[in-house]
């Protein structure tokens, strides 16, 4: 990076398919970057390999990307002086450049059918050789050219690797690497179709948006050596390369897979973590500020984050400690407000919720609701389940839920009845009064608390299993409390 220039790095997803959280991590990594040095953060869509690409795509990867809060200063919907920003829509720029490599020497035309080069490969493998193109066509003549073309054959454009020497790779986070040109191949530049192949595609690009930093995957790092190539083809200067580590399954064996939850970054919104903490634990899969802290907003992590900490090893998925994170935000971090409209939406499509904005009874509702059970819920998909029984009917019970083991079933339903009648009266609000009354009530009628306060719950909620009682009273309120006990005592009989 010449002094002076201003930082300018990209995400280029494909879209073959939603954004899955490697990627995201990906992206973060590269967002917070921009940020960390006031410089630009750029999303190009490389669609270039039209058999896979799939429209909705785009749609996902960017809902994700606004989902996380990794917002982007040029692409698509912002625009931009550098675009534009699908590959599509740049063909000419890479095939006159496919020309230019081709004229000076540095590229070729091959002419090569898939059968033949299907054939090469099967002989190499039989011949125990590594499999690659046997160049046939690197040297062919004018004429030879001619001929070809004559017949009908559209070529691709290959990259003409030096035989001799070696290329240099310097990464960032791993320092520089060398490798044999004679064992790099020929790689194809320009398919016939006229649509580029990774490798002309991400140098052209790079080159003409100004990318200071070539932050990607580690997956690319055997290109590489192709891309220094073709830059010093062009005459251009190699931005730093920062090869970001792999995220393994977490067992450790091989690349993090769907099954093991590399599901796509809408997935986890649907099923009910925050961006928050996806954003904080992905923060922490292959980079760390120190041996203790763990808890990053976005903010934080911009002042920070540093790419010089970003351990190059891969690096474990660990869906335990993101679950973690996930309830720690919901229970420590969340102010009630905020965590009540992020679980309105969960409690209105289960149906125990109608139109409730803010400083609505409804919403006012919910929040009570959702402050009694918050210390319980790790997603937010948990909701409706947990608060079902302060918009709805408790769940269905039998009778003997209601009696406590070694409790006299008489005593318990007398003492029903007395509980009514005081809630009937009492303050609901004043809980700690409403306990000291309950419990009286208990001693007079021969119980211990819990064996009174078991069956007020079970009437209450259909459970044996709820938030706090008086708090529980108080949030599903006297006239649902009333009509719930008196369901109860007719199952006592």
């Amino acid at each position: 990076m010449r002094p002076g220039q201003r930082v300018r790095v990209r995400f280029a997803p494909s879209p073959t398919g939603d954004l899955h959280v490697g990627g995201a991590r990906s992206a973060l990594f590269t967002w917070l970057f921009a940020r960390q040095h006031e410089g630009d953060f750029i999303l190009r869509i490389e669609d270039t390999d039209q058999k896979r690409y799939k429209e909705e795509s785009v749609e996902s990867i960017t809902s994700a990307l606004s989902w996380l809060g990794l917002d982007w200063d040029e692409g698509p919907g912002r625009g931009g002086p550098v675009g534009p920003y699908y590959q599509s829509e740049r063909l000419p720029l890479y095939q006159e450049h496919a020309r230019i490599l081709v004229e000076g020497g540095h590229a070729y035309e091959c002419f090569c059918s898939p059968e033949r080069l299907e054939s090469v490969r099967a002989a190499q493998i039989a011949n125990r050789q590594p499999p690659g193109y046997d160049r046939f066509c690197r040297n062919l003549s004018a004429a030879e050219r001619a001929a070809k073309r004559a017949e009908g054959i559209t070529p691709v454009v290959r990259l003409k690797a030096p035989l001799e020497g070696t290329t240099t790779v310097y990464d960032v986070l791993r320092g520089p690497s060398s490798y044999e040109n004679r064992l790099l191949e020929d790689a194809v530049l320009l398919k016939s179709d006229g649509f580029p192949t990774y490798h002309l595609a991400v140098v052209v690009d790079d080159h003409h948006m100004r990318i200071s930093h070539v932050m990607r995957g580690e997956e690319w790092l055997p290109s590489a050596p192709l891309h220094v190539l073709t830059y010093a083809a062009f005459g251009w200067e190699t931005p730093p390369f920062i090869h970001m580590p792999v995220i393994l399954n977490p067992d450790g064996k091989g690349k993090l897979s769907k099954r093991a939850g590399a599901a796509s970054v809408l997935l986890y919104k649907q099923g009910g973590y925050l961006p928050e903490a996806l954003v904080n634990y992905l923060a922490l899969v292959g980079w760390s500020y120190d041996d203790r802290t763990e808890l990053f907003s976005l903010a934080d992590l911009i002042e920070k984050f540093s790419i010089e900490r970003v351990n190059p090893s891969p690096a474990r998925y660990n869906y335990e400690k993101l679950l973690w994170f996930n309830q720690y935000y919901i229970n420590h971090v969340l102010e009630l407000d905020d965590l009540t409209r992020r679980v309105v939406p969960w409690l209105q499509d289960a149906g125990l919720l109608g139109d409730a904005p803010e400083g609505s009874e409804a919403f006012a509702h919910a929040r009570a609701a959702v402050a009694l059970i918050k210390d319980k819920m790790k997603l937010l998909s948990e909701a409706a389940d947990l608060t079902r029984y302060f918009f709805t009917d408790p769940d269905p019970y039998e009778a003997d839920l209601l009696v406590p083991k070694k409790s006299d079933p008489s005593a318990v339903r007398a003492a029903l009845q007395a509980t009514r009648a005081l809630i009937a009266e009492a303050d609901l609000e004043a809980e700690a009064e409403l306990e000291a009354q309950l419990r009286g009530l208990a001693e007079a009628h021969g119980l211990k608390a819990g064996q009174l306060f078991m069956p007020i719950r079970v009437a209450l909620t259909g459970r044996t299993v709820s938030p706090g009682l008086f708090g529980t009273l108080r949030v599903v309120g006297r006239e649902r409390a009333l009509e719930r006990l008196d369901a109860a005592l007719a199952k006592l009989g």
